[in-house]
């Protein structure tokens, strides 16, 4: 069993309870790790505290230094650590490659040159604006992109001047253990950056309510954000929660249509739908809507299900059992409140595996559970609309605001309805991500931003100096 990384060392838990690792393509046990508990979180949250001081008078250039050798080490162990991606959480490996490894080196190397180049003073009249880092951070994250939202955390929390307590899935940490290998050969000091493996309910908890903890960021589900939340109130420590998503994808009458549905498609189905900012609701004029229907069901029936290692494979299984009996419930919902199924289905597509066939619906109407509820699996929702004031209604009228996107004829009419859409961000005819743009939610899609400049000021306090 594998160790949790405290205070510069490898270290046993308080605790002999291993937490299995399964490889949800074979159903084997592949790994364990500690299941963690409140007393492996004191131990790192005072490492975390000991080096805070020193940490944060370190200069930014010595900082991004650290952090630049650091990608660096990320990108030459890409395909090793992207083989590890696809064997704990199912990711066909080309993707593990590029979008799972080698995305969160390209952000670890831009908070490398962020903590030099960020400005951390301005003058205000007789005021000098200081932005000092916040202290120690407990960074909570999930299974579905297990490097590249834990490098979302650390990398401006360590770029800031802050010291870090990670607790990573459990139900996939063997990328963080990787991280934390590297970090440690880079010579980052003992107790900056600690790993604690657990469950969240017992360590993820410790992480939130901790009172050495000055800021709690979590990425997950908006029911567990809740609680983290509630938790961090008591002691008044700053949030920043990355949430769910039901994202709308707004095909306007003159746009491609071609080109909007295969493109949608395929952003709904990407790591096995497994991703909060998927597009997962398809908003289509209702003169175009059986046309996209049929393009949809097309695009879907091109996509093969299997193992993460073959070359053709598309789509990966999902994470666990319990993953896929809930993507099962949501496709027999669907059915049971009468929408369509054109596409896919509950039929396991392999005898071993946690697989779900790419599953298209069609006659959705709004407020169907399928069209409110984040479903977290390979699952499309088409839905028709009269004008584009209802289409717009129709893509804001659920809890969640993360993510969404138009396709229009002209980019002027296409940022016109983006502008409408209460989400954190908006893809216009197809513009691609961008892991230096600000990436958050509206509404109960969370609190606060990651990524580029606003994700390192959320790390940052404010002080006023009276001159």
């Amino acid at each position: 069993m594998r160790q949790l990384y405290i205070g510069g060392t490898w270290t046993a838990s308080a605790s002999d309870e291993p937490i299995e690792v399964v490889n949800p393509a074979t159903e084997e046990i592949v790994d364990r790790v500690p299941a963690g508990t409140p007393d492996d979180v004191e131990a790192a949250a005072a490492a975390a505290r000991r080096a805070f001081p020193e940490w944060s008078r370190t200069t930014a250039a010595d900082r991004g230094k650290l952090l630049d050798e650091a990608a660096g080490l990320l990108k030459q162990r890409s395909e090793e650590i992207a083989r590890t991606i696809a064997t704990d959480m199912g990711a066909p490996l080309g993707f593990a490659l590029k979008v799972q490894t080698l995305m969160p080196a390209t952000v670890l190397a831009s908070y490398a040159r962020l903590a030099e180049s960020h400005p951390r003073e301005s003058r205000v009249g007789n005021s000098l604006v200081v932005k000092e880092p916040i202290g120690v951070v407990a960074a909570i994250t999930p299974w579905n992109y297990p490097l590249h939202q834990i490098v979302c955390k650390v990398a401006p929390a360590l770029a800031a001047g802050c010291t870090v307590v990670l607790k990573p899935s459990e139900v996939a940490p063997l990328a963080a253990y990787a991280l934390a290998e590297i970090f440690h050969e880079v010579g980052l000091p003992p107790g900056v950056f600690n790993l604690v493996s657990g469950r969240g309910p017992v360590v993820g908890e410790a992480m939130a309510a901790h009172p050495e903890v000055d800021m709690v960021s979590f990425t997950g589900s908006t029911a567990a954000g809740r609680r983290v939340a509630a938790l961090a109130a008591e002691s008044v420590k700053r949030v920043a929660l990355e949430l769910g998503g039901k994202s709308a994808n707004v095909i306007l009458p003159d746009a491609d249509l071609a080109l909007a549905v295969k493109v949608g498609v395929a952003n709904c189905f990407v790591n096995a739908g497994q991703t909060c900012s998927a597009w997962s609701r398809m908003l289509v004029q209702v003169d175009q809507y059986d046309e996209a229907v049929r393009l949809a069901v097309e695009a879907a029936r091109s996509y093969r299900v299997g193992d993460p290692f073959d070359e053709t494979t598309k789509i990966g299984p999902l994470v666990s059992e319990a993953q896929r009996e809930r993507v099962v419930r949501y496709i027999n919902r669907g059915q049971e409140e009468g929408a369509r199924l054109v596409a896919g289905g509950t039929e396991r597509p392999h005898e071993r595996g946690y697989y779900v066939e790419p599953t298209v619906f069609a006659a959705v109407e709004p407020g169907m559970t399928i069209e409110q509820e984040e479903i977290f699996g390979p699952v499309l929702s088409l839905i028709p609309y009269t004008t584009e004031d209802k289409a717009v209604e129709i893509a804001n009228d659920t809890k969640y605001g993360l993510a969404g996107a138009v396709w229009a004829g002209t980019e002027e009419r296409g940022l016109a309805v983006a502008r409408r859409l209460r989400t954190g961000q908006v893809s216009v005819n197809g513009g691609r991500f961008n892991p230096l743009a600000p990436f958050g939610g509206y509404k109960q899609s969370g609190v606060g931003r990651e990524l580029g400049e606003h994700g390192l000021e959320e790390y940052l306090e404010v002080k006023s100096l009276q001159l």
